[in-house]
């Protein structure tokens, strides 16, 4: 191992397999037994190269992008699913690519129950070479927010590049004409020279071939020789306006192509400002032209500086895209608000409240993680919850509770963050050739799928940052700071020198905020769910920064949380009432998808999940949520009325935010219902403090900056509350842009105005250097480079195989028709009924049932196994569930119930698999030998509305654990 200068780790080539150290930590390079790889289409588990030709960038696969369904996948093995570019829709044929333009949603359920609204791909022209037949499509290059899909039949070639906020398309062909084809015959409108001007299914398009080159119309067939010359583009016009004009004005840029983007973007901390810039390279095919033609979303062109937009918008499913011509780059100017610690003690650290906060923190103290689970979800949740009690308790000199919660924390992590040879749970595991690092076990597709990485790991990076305030030591790169680092890379690498990991994974720069699909195979496009906990490890990186010295790390944190935090406002929480369809009539969504949103959840059709999704974890890191206080309100509005009521599940979590909008209303609603159920992830402790401080300070004045980033502002009845909180350990004096000065003492957490309070007492580290320290070193590739060969042309199949039949008298059993439990049989399929939109979590309802008795084994000491194909088509909501019961010795009596996590059914025709990677949900007894003993597995809907199709036969099996 080596540990550079600037604290990046590498290590050391021709080291053995097994634990890689990284300071006192480690990792694995071999994959723990019995734990998956990402899985998809052909070898893609071992080689996800395979969709790639020999041009594309070395170094890790990116995934959770808008694009992903190119190279990763799952479900169509040759070409994609629809790609939501914005403002153009693709998708990819084996004759070409086709172009949509929805401008009219399609909208379903009701204003006050589970609801969607789409702008799907219907498509109005296909652009291609004629003749051409590629049996597979293959991504060629990529950059920021732009990829190059390559198509080949052997004889005929074309390459595209597509991407975020481009109008325009661009093409290289060979071997044949350039071939448009359209829906219908096409409007012509205007054609001159090597420019067509044409309406097709609605739209208007503008085709830019050579000079010297024409178009020829015949039907819905549009050719071009291109004069020999291989190069055109095509663009899409917004409407309104002169067309003609517009494609004058475009065609000054088509055959200046986009060949790269790349973001950068400054942190200031003086004025607080984030400074983002938008850089498109282009190459001239033909001409001089350096500039291009760009579309901006909402969360951009609110913020834009210099520049002008042209009148007319595009339509998306973010809202109106304005649009800029001849320009090599864009700007906006954002205020990061700052973040904290933890909301203020300013009210419950003395008198009846702070007795009150005690006996919650009292209550926790034996338990600071609370039921936290062992998968990386689950086990972070619980690391939350821990963070939370240490900073609460802290505050109010209660070192015993603190201390408690620490030493969780410390010794959880400790755990997680050191692997050991043979070790199969709590690890993380490096693979090279998809360049991530898997925790196991793993949830929610986080293997499989790569989904939700930012979800899971922002937790523990959150949790390291409160540790690292109270024991910089064990947060230095030589202990267990750089493994932290390395679960910061891995979802949202900032350093684009370390090609271990793909640049910025989860975080979609163009879009300003994340994706949660690691592979985006949906007609839809990719999804994103929970917003706040994307924001919880933007959140984690400016507090790990910040305790750590790192600016590097703070300021991706900066500019991933600032970004976002104006996405969310318009695309989750579309505050301004700009963005979503009149008629959707909800004021938030549950899912932003490619094409659209829903209120809805993978998991929950209840009111309470669907806008509390996107508000937990509360942390001090989530006043983003408070930035519009009257929003707030009308988004509790809309729980309490589409609830029938107030909440009666999460009903912390939901006043929490309430107390972002109205804090009396909300501490009212905790006295009055104290004997609630608290969410998992939270505490009383918590929840009390960071309502009944809220209802002290008012709301979020996000008039007033300051230039230290953990710092806030607070507002009630006009009169301010200033707070800095200092995590390092000397002592700093922060100004706000009113003029105000806090000198904040080392390791305190300070108030001045209308409240005057410190508490707090973090031995902390140094605090970052500003402006930010200079880009770590480049970090050389992994020693074994991932394979660059292409694949055979001819697609893999498209359908899972069926699982590995066991040996006769094997202890491995499929689910058969009839019932039964035994050997492989014939293919075939069992409807489970729908939940009836009713949540059956945890027990059966109207289940599928499988039974196997007379068996008689020798337990080996393992644990339940299984692989069950589960099918919810296009139903969004659903979640199957499984229990697998043991009766020892057949005398009707189950020794051993083990009842797995539900799992959430993606809204995809095609067999997703539901395995016992899931994890217990709960489990009793104990297993042993079976003597003529009983086994019974049940399946049903957890939640829903729709039933699920189950492959049985030769698909879904149970791998029991006997010999």
């Amino acid at each position: 191992m080596v540990i550079l200068a600037s604290g990046l780790i590498t290590i050391a080539a021709g080291r053995a397999a097994g634990a890689a150290p990284v300071g006192a930590g480690s990792y694995t390079e071999t994959l723990p037994a019995g734990r998956a790889l990402p899985a998809g289409c052909g070898t893609i588990s071992s080689n996800p190269r395979q969709f790639l030709t020999a041009n594309a960038p070395a170094g890790a696969v990116p995934t959770n992008d808008w694009w992903s369904s190119l190279v990763y996948k799952r479900s169509d093995c040759a070409y994609s699913l629809p790609l939501h570019a914005h403002p153009i829709s693709y998708d990819t044929f084996a004759n070409g690519l086709g172009f949509s333009y929805t401008t009219t949603p399609t909208i379903s359920g009701t204003p006050t129950t589970v609801g969607e609204y789409h702008y799907p791909y219907s498509q109005d022209i296909l652009v291609g070479v004629a003749g051409l037949n590629a049996p597979i499509v293959r991504v060629d290059g990529w950059s920021d927010w732009t990829v190059s899909p390559y198509w080949t039949d052997g004889t005929r070639t074309l390459r595209a590049t597509i991407g975020h906020g481009l109008p325009f398309a661009y093409f290289q062909a060979t071997g044949g004409n350039a071939q448009i084809t359209t829906a219908g015959a096409p409007t012509v409108w205007l054609n001159t020279g090597g420019t067509l001007g044409f309406t097709a299914g609605g739209s208007d398009y503008v085709a830019y071939a050579p000079t010297g080159a024409s178009w020829t119309v015949s039907g819905d067939t549009i050719t071009s020789t291109l004069a020999g010359r291989g190069y055109f583009s095509v663009a899409l016009l917004p409407g309104g306006g002169s067309r003609v004009d517009l494609a004058n004005r475009y065609g000054q840029y088509a055959h200046a192509h986009v060949t790269g983007t790349r973001v950068s973007y400054s942190y200031n901390p003086a004025n607080s400002g984030l400074t983002t810039t938008y850089g498109f390279t282009t190459t001239a095919r033909e001409g001089s032209a350096t500039g291009t033609v760009v579309s901006m979303y909402p969360h951009q062109w609110r913020y834009l500086s210099g520049g002008s937009p042209i009148p007319e918008n595009y339509v998306s499913a973010r809202g109106a895209m304005r649009t800029l011509v001849g320009v090599p780059s864009f700007q906006t100017s954002m205020t990061f608000r700052g973040v904290l610690p933890e909301i203020p003690a300013v009210a419950d650290s003395a008198g009846a409240d702070l007795t009150t906060l005690n006996s919650y923190l009292a209550a926790v103290q034996g338990s600071p993680e609370g039921p936290s689970g062992g998968d990386t979800y689950w086990a972070g949740k619980g690391l939350g919850r821990a963070a939370r009690i240490a900073e609460i308790a802290d505050q109010v000199g209660n070192t015993a509770v603190r201390n408690s919660a620490l030493t969780a924390i410390r010794n959880r992590l400790n755990n997680w963050l050191t692997a050991s040879s043979g070790e199969t749970a709590q690890l993380f595991y490096y693979n090279a050739n998809w360049g991530t690092l898997i925790g196991y076990p793993a949830s929610y597709g986080s293997d499989l799928e790569l989904n939700d990485h930012h979800f899971h790991y922002g937790y523990f990076i959150a949790a390291a940052a409160t540790l690292a305030k109270f024991d910089p030591a064990w947060a230095a790169s030589g202990q267990y700071g750089g493994m932290v680092d390395l679960l910061i890379r891995d979802a949202n690498n900032y350093d684009r020198g370390d090609t271990r990991f793909p640049y910025m994974r989860d975080f979609d720069i163009y879009a300003g905020h994340d994706w949660a699909s690691g592979h985006g195979s949906f007609g839809s496009g990719n999804n994103q769910e929970s917003s706040s906990e994307g924001q919880n490890f933007a959140n984690a990186l400016i507090q790990w920064g910040q305790a750590t010295g790192n600016a590097a790390v703070r300021d991706a944190g900066i500019f991933i949380y600032t970004t976002q935090a104006a996405a969310i406002q318009e695309y989750w929480f579309d505050s301004a009432d700009q963005n979503f369809p009149t008629a959707f009539g909800h004021s938030t969504v549950g899912m932003v998808w490619g094409d659209g949103g829903a209120y809805a959840t993978w998991f929950s059709g209840e009111p309470e999940m669907i806008q509390g999704i996107n508000m937990l974890p509360i942390t001090g890191g989530h006043l983003y949520l408070g930035y519009n206080p009257s929003y707030v309100n009308t988004n509790y509005a809309e729980l309490v009325r589409n609830n029938g009521g107030p909440p009666t599940v999460w009903q912390d979590i939901l006043w929490e935010f309430q107390a972002l909008g109205n804090g009396d209303a909300a501490l009212a609603n905790f006295r009055a219902n104290s004997g609630f159920t608290s969410e998992e992830g939270e505490s009383k402790a918590h929840t009390f403090h960071w309502i009944r401080n809220l209802a002290a300070l008012g709301t979020v004045d996000t008039s007033v900056s300051a230039n230290h980033p953990l710092s806030a502002t607070f507002v009630k009845n006009g009169a301010r509350t200033y707070v800095a909180s200092n995590i390092s350990s000397s002592p700093i004096t922060v100004t706000f842009s009113t003029g105000t000065t806090l000198s904040v003492p080392a390791g305190r957490t300070v108030t001045s105005g209308a409240f005057s309070w410190s508490g707090g007492s973090a031995g902390g580290g140094t605090n970052p250097t500003n402006p930010p320290t200079t880009a770590p070193p480049t970090t050389p590739p992994p020693t074994t480079a991932p394979p660059t060969t292409p694949p055979p042309t001819t697609p893999p199949p498209t359908t899972p195989p069926p699982t590995t039949p066991p040996p006769s008298g094997s202890a491995n059993r499929y689910l058969l028709a009839g019932g039964g439990l035994a050997g492989a049989g014939t293919a075939g399929t069992v409807a489970v009924p729908s939940a009836g939109g009713t949540n059956h979590d945890g027990t059966p309802f109207n289940p599928a049932t499988f039974t196997a008795t007379g068996l008689t084994f020798t337990y080996n000491g393992g644990a339940t196994a299984f692989d069950l194909f589960v099918d919810a088509g296009g139903s969004v909501g659903n979640a199957t569930q499984v229990r697998v019961s043991y009766d020892l010795t057949g005398n009707g009596s189950f020794e051993r119930v083990e009842t797995y996590r539900y799992f959430a059914t993606d809204p995809v025709t095609g067999y997703e698999h539901y395995t016992q990677a899931a994890g217990l949900a709960s489990a009793t007894g104990a297993l042993g030998n079976l003597s003529n003993g009983t086994v019974r597995v049940e399946v049903w809907s957890a939640i829903g509305n729709a039933p699920t199709t189950l492959g049985i036969g030769n698909q879904s099996i149970v791998r029991l654990p006997y010999a």
